[in-house]
């Protein structure tokens, strides 16, 4: 059976439904993936709990984004070779294409 969300070949991203989604940064030392995830997984807690309150929700939103960020997921990639960063793209609209296609 394949992958339910297939990695690149290159390992910076994993499709859900024909999109691509950064993967997190592979150089984070486990204990600070971990710690980082944690955060991310409160931080969204916070924005389920905060329905209703507009600046608690905006705070709360504000956290996953930092945690995200953090983990490489969002903001500047995480990788260094200069390559364009094809995040929340449809694959079908990228260099990935053909790669996706043989899926």
């Amino acid at each position: 059976m394949p992958d339910r969300y297939p990695d690149t070949p290159d390992g910076r991203y994993f499709v859900v439904r024909g999109r691509l989604w950064r993967k997190s940064n592979p150089a984070l030392d486990e204990a600070t993936r971990q710690k980082l995830v944690r955060d991310l997984m409160s931080a969204r807690r916070a924005v389920r709990d905060a329905k209703g309150d507009p600046e608690a929700s905006k705070k709360a939103r504000h956290l996953v984004d930092q945690a995200k960020v953090a983990l490489g997921e969002r903001g500047d990639p995480w990788w260094d070779d200069g390559a364009p960063d094809y995040n929340r793209h449809m694959a079908k609209n990228t260099p990935y294409a053909d790669w996706f296609a043989s899926l």
